[in-house]
């Protein structure tokens, strides 16, 4: 029982963590943390549109910010790491965030959620699909779907391909739910599809080249005929 408390303990502790870094560089394009226990620190990994806003001029936002993550959550030696996120618009946490922000803003969610439709697919993902769940425009709470493109929903490519990221947006009715699941890469199976569907392309077009060499052919043949009878006319 003891050890599940510590794991409890850990997990909130991470969440606290992830909203407070949240707070503090969604400026940068935050995106979201990594944190993970090593035998002599902790790392912590921030994953941000724009790095530079968070590491500062010499790495001085880095030294303030570890010192901060000591006194505040009490993380012994904590280690922190900066990754740029070179599209943003292919990471479901930037692009659940911003949602977010324009929900809260007070723009129709649909509007927002097609708007991040166009974006991600102009972006070059396979597929998006966009979940916003809560108290929409009524009193009675309802879900609303909307996607894009190809996506899987289940099995192994579900959960290794598909990035998943949840959001909460605060408006006067309530609590507003969102998730955003993105596949910026092809599955196997998809490609396998494309290749099946370009043979019987690839056959038709065959067939209409060999047609075509025939009746050439024959015209050619027709041709050496009518010459070798008006040969023999003559």
């Amino acid at each position: 029982m003891a050890l599940e408390k510590k794991f409890v303990k850990e997990a909130i502790r991470n969440r606290d963590v992830e909203e407070f870094l949240a707070n503090q560089f969604a400026r940068a394009g935050y995106s979201h943390c990594e944190i993970q226990r090593t035998p002599l620190s902790i790392r912590i990994t921030v994953f941000a549109h724009k790095p530079g806003l968070i590491i500062g001029r010499g790495g001085k936002n880095i030294d303030a910010m570890i010192q901060t993550l000591k006194e505040k959550f009490g993380f012994e030696n904590p280690q922190l790491d900066v990754q740029e996120v070179k599209f943003p618009d292919l990471d479901p946490f930037i692009i659940s965030k911003w949602i977010v922000s324009a929900i809260e803003r007070g723009i129709n969610y649909k509007r927002v959620a097609n708007l991040a439709l166009e974006r991600v697919m102009g972006a070059g993902a396979i597929g998006v699909a966009i979940r916003i769940s809560g108290k929409l425009g009524g009193q009675m709470s309802r879900i609303e779907k909307f996607s894009a493109g190809y996506l899987k929903y289940s099995g192994e490519p579900a959960e290794t391909d598909v990035k998943t990221a949840y959001a909460q947006a605060n408006v006067k009715l309530g609590t507003i739910g969102i998730q955003v699941r993105i596949l910026t890469e092809p599955p196997k199976e998809l490609e396998l599809l494309k290749k099946i569907e370009k043979v019987p392309e690839m056959t038709e077009e065959k067939t209409k080249e060999e047609v075509k060499e025939t009746k050439e052919e024959t015209v050619e043949e027709k041709g050496e005929e009518v010459g070798n009878d008006k040969e023999k006319t003559d």
